[in-house]
C-alpha cells in the first residue's frame, strides 16, 4: 500500500469539528478509478424513462417500466471512457437515470474533477437545462432517491447544471447548515441564496422551503462546451464548493437522521451523476485534508 492510499485509509478515524482551520494537504493528490477504464467505479442505473429502448424490463400498462436496471448493469452503454481533446475521460451518457460510484469512501478530502457538456439530451429532460452532479458522503442503499427513477444514494450534491455549478442540493434528505438569504424563484419555488455571513438555514426545510436546496452566491461557470473545473473540500462537518477557482457555496454541520436522530455524514462515497444530459469528467483526483490541531 503506498503512503497516500495509507493516509487516505488512516483519515477515517480522524474527526474534525465544524469551523477548525484545514491544515495544507497531506499528500499528493491520486486518482479516483482509472484513467483509461472504469475500475475503481461501480455502475447503477434506475427506473428507465418510458422512452428508452433496448432494456429487457417488464412494462406496466401504461409503457412505463417496472423496476431498476440495477448495479453493474449498462445495456446502453451509459458509462464508457472515451478520448476527448486528446485525453481519456468518462462518458456519461445521461440516457438512463443513475450514477458512476466510486468504490472507496472518503472523509477529510480534496476532491478536483474536470467536465465539460456533450451535445445529447434525454427524456424527461430535453427541453430543460443540461444537468449532472457530484454527490459526495454517499451512503446507504443505490437508487435511495431521486422519486420513482430510484436513481442514487443518500448524500451531499454539488450541483453541476448549466448556470447552476456550485448549488446545494440535499439527496435523499441528507442535512446541512448554510448561511443564506431567503428568496422566490418564478413567483413560486421558496428557495436560499448562500450568502456569507447571513443567518443560518437547515436545508431541507419544508415548512418555509419548496426546494432542498441553497443557490450559489455567485456563478462561474465556463460556456457550454468548455471544461470547468469543480473542487470540493471537505473537513469535519464543513463543505466547501468551488467552481473554477471560485468559492460559491460553504455547508456547516453536514448530518443526516438515523433511528430517529441527527447523526454526523462526513464520510461515504462519491457519485457522478446520470441525468438526462451527455457529460464528460476528466481527471478526477483527490488528497486527504486534516483538521488543524
Amino acid at each position: 500500500m503506498t503512503r497516500a492510499l495509507m493516509l487516505i485509509v488512516m483519515l477515517g478515524t480522524v474527526g474534525c469539528a465544524t469551523g477548525q482551520r484545514e491544515r495544507a494537504p497531506t499528500s499528493d493528490y491520486r486518482r479516483v478509478g482509472g484513467e483509461r477504464d472504469l475500475s475503481g467505479w461501480e455502475t447503477w442505473l434506475g427506473r428507465p424513462h418510458a422512452s428508452v429502448q433496448g432494456v429487457d424490463l417488464p412494462r406496466d400498462d401504461k409503457g412505463q417500466y417496472v423496476g431498476v436496471v440495477g448495479l453493474d448493469r449498462d445495456p446502453k452503454n451509459v458509462f464508457s471512457v472515451v478520448e476527448v481533446d486528446g485525453a481519456p475521460a468518462i462518458r456519461i451518457s445521461g440516457e438512463i437515470f443513475g450514477a458512476l460510484t466510486s468504490k472507496e469512501e472518503f472523509e477529510n478530502f480534496h476532491l478536483k474533477l474536470e467536465f465539460k457538456w456533450g451535445d445529447e439530451k434525454f427524456e424527461p429532460r430535453t427541453k430543460a437545462a443540461r444537468d449532472s452532479g457530484v454527490l459526495y458522503h454517499c451512503v446507504g442503499p443505490h437508487g435511495g432517491s431521486g422519486g420513482g427513477s430510484r436513481a442514487w444514494m443518500q448524500s451531499q450534491e454539488c450541483q453541476i447544471q448549466e448556470k447552476d455549478c456550485g448549488d446545494y442540493w440535499s439527496v435523499a434528505d441528507a442535512i446541512a447548515d448554510v448561511q443564506a438569504e431567503p428568496l422566490t424563484i418564478d413567483g413560486k419555488h421558496k428557495t436560499v441564496r448562500y450568502t456569507p455571513g447571513a443567518a443560518t438555514w437547515t436545508i431541507p426545510n419544508t415548512e418555509q422551503l419548496t426546494q432542498k436546496r441553497a443557490i450559489k452566491s455567485v456563478g462561474a461557470e465556463k460556456p457550454t462546451g468548455e471544461w470547468n473545473t469543480v473542487e470540493i473540500i471537505c473537513v469535519g462537518g464543513t463543505c466547501r464548493h468551488i467552481i473554477n477557482g471560485v468559492e460559491n457555496m460553504v455547508l456547516t454541520n453536514s448530518r443526516r437522521i438515523v433511528d430517529g436522530k441527527e447523526v454526523p455524514l462526513t464520510k461515504g462515497r462519491i457519485q457522478l451523476q446520470s441525468e438526462g444530459a451527455e457529460i464528460f469528467f476528466r481527471n478526477i483526483m483527490i488528497h486527504p485534508h486534516l483538521p488543524e490541531k
